[in-house]
């Protein structure tokens, strides 16, 4: 299973447009085959703040999401905090 979580931080006036500007990504991401999860939403108490998360069956899934993802807008985000983790396994957190 591969992980892609963090967050990027955008001017604040422009991170709910930021934001919007990438649904069709999700829903296109949340459709395709091997994405178990998939989310670009804005932060609840950080108004720069733009969380991303990515939850893919495994790596050979994400390199074929990689290929047609046409993302949102190119912007530079001011910061890019974005790790890639490799698991093995997901168990019930309670």
């Amino acid at each position: 299973m591969i992980i892609i979580a963090g967050y990027t931080r955008v001017d604040p006036g422009k991170r709910d447009s930021a934001v919007e500007a990438f649904k069709g990504m999700v829903e296109r991401a949340r459709a395709f085959d091997g994405c178990l999860d998939f989310s670009i939403s804005t932060d609840a108490v950080d108004p720069e703040r733009v969380n991303l998360f990515e939850c893919w069956r495994d790596e050979a899934t994400l390199n074929a999401w990689r290929k047609v993802a046409r993302g949102g807008p190119r912007g530079k985000p001011r910061e890019v905090a974005v790790s890639l983790y490799r698991t093995d396994k997901a168990e019930k957190p309670f």
